[in-house]
């Protein structure tokens, strides 16, 4: 199920800080409440291979990311105890020792189940044991969410397990949503802050493309 143009999930979710604190966070209440940008983005466990390079690499957005009046939050299945114990693990050693933003810790699943976005596949049911099986890991894909300050998702993707994300590209969609935002405008195709964007109408994209 697509949530671009829905609200974000009203869901309480138990999340993990780099001082060892539990505290429960609501991502929908993120944005509206605190009027921000929300990136949120899913990886499917800790302590693997490609996961530590994409917390980094949102790390060393975070205040690029600020500077835009947007909150970075991490997810995974994963419990508390695991985050703290893999924030506490060196980053020559595979760990994410430095990252400072909230990790979600959604063990029960909860939300990922509402986004979908589980690697659950072949589901099937026992009649004679009640016991329902399935294929996979039962852990997230990469799945990306832009949510406004509306509560409401302006972008969403999801990556297979092994491709990493590209941090620069979340952060040209909040750059071009802002300028929807303020300008009115639409934003065409590789643009990037500073370039030309246009009007929704047909006389908009005639002179765009007649200058590009």
């Amino acid at each position: 199920m697509a949530f671009v143009g829905k609200k974000f999930p009203d869901l309480n979710v138990d999340a993990m800080n780099e001082m060892g604190d539990t505290f429960k966070v609501n991502v929908l209440d993120e944005a509206v409440n605190n009027k921000k940008k929300v990136v949120l983005f899913w990886y499917p466990k800790d302590f693997t291979f490609v996961c530590p390079t994409e917390l980094h690499a949102f790390q060393s957005a975070v205040a690029e990311f600020e500077k835009r009046n947007t909150i970075v939050i991490g997810a995974s299945c994963d419990t508390p105890e695991v985050h703290f114990a893999w924030l506490n693990t060196a980053k020559d050693n595979g760990g994410i020792e430095g990252v400072t933003y909230p990790i979600l810790a959604d063990s029960n699943r909860n939300l990922a189940s509402t986004l979908g976005i589980l690697d659950i596949t072949n589901e099937t049911f026992n009649e004679e044991t009640g016991v329902v099986t399935v294929e996979g890991d039962n852990v997230t894909y990469r799945a990306t969410y832009i949510i406004d300050e509306d509560g409401v998702v302006q972008h969403e993707s999801i990556n297979n397990m092994p491709l990493g994300r590209n941090v620069g590209e979340y952060l040209r969609l909040v750059d071009a949503l802002t300028h929807v935002q303020e300008k009115g405008e639409v934003c065409p195709a590789n643009w990037e802050e500073g370039k030309d964007a246009m009007n929704a109408n047909r006389d908009g994209v005639s002179s765009y493309l007649a200058s590009h």
